[in-house]
């Protein structure tokens, strides 16, 4: 039996990687989404939150990590982002790797990683897809979340690879900036195509 072809699917903030990833789902398509891996990880009772507090005292309550005060503990900086990534990364891949486990008879997975590129994680998969958007449309959709600001959403991208270098690297690109009946027809035709490649 052969290992499932792993597909990367990364995209930098607002353009509608986690639409993508549930119209991977809807297509029968196993999804590891590793930002509820690192949610259930760090909830009341996770495997992480004594780790964190230890290493960033007082960004856990009784429900866990207080993502608020985590984010503004490391925020910035790149020496605590560094030391917190080196507590959730192993934990994740941990997961990842029963995942992949859970599914070895599936045919393709996806794995849903936003800093797949920027943290290597894409040396570790079979095809790279980056969901992508014009500027204008990311940015207004950015904007709209509860508590963002303009100089947030400018700092979040700046700590992200930037979207002409992400499609640079991709293997398929699935373009979010029309409708999602569209978006929907992109999806299907490219796990169409994978896994006629696959037969």
């Amino acid at each position: 039996m052969t290992a499932p072809h792993i597909i990367g699917l990364t995209g930098s903030i607002g353009m509608g990687k986690s639409t993508v990833a549930a119209m991977f789902a809807d297509e029968g398509v196993p999804v590891f989404d590793a930002d509820a891996a690192v949610h259930e990880l760090q909830k009341a009772g996770g495997a992480l939150v004594p780790a964190i507090e230890s290493a960033f005292p007082g960004t856990t309550d009784t429900h866990g990590v207080d993502r608020k005060a985590l984010g503004a503990a490391v925020f910035g900086d790149r020496d605590r982002l560094a030391k917190l990534e080196s507590i959730i990364h192993p934990a994740v891949a941990e997961q990842r790797t029963a995942f992949l486990r859970d599914h070895a008879d599936a045919d393709m997975v996806v794995f849903d990683i936003p800093l797949l590129l920027e943290k290597g994680g894409h040396k570790g998969v079979d095809s790279i897809v980056v969901v992508s958007s014009p500027y204008l449309v990311q940015r207004e959709r950015v904007l709209a979340r509860q508590g963002m600001t303009t100089e947030k959403f400018d700092q979040i991208v700046a700590l992200q690879m930037n979207d002409a270098d992400k499609r640079a690297l991709a293997d398929h690109i699935i373009e979010t900036g029309d409708s999602l009946e569209q978006t929907r027809d992109n999806v299907r035709e490219l796990v169409k195509k994978l896994r006629a490649g696959l037969a």
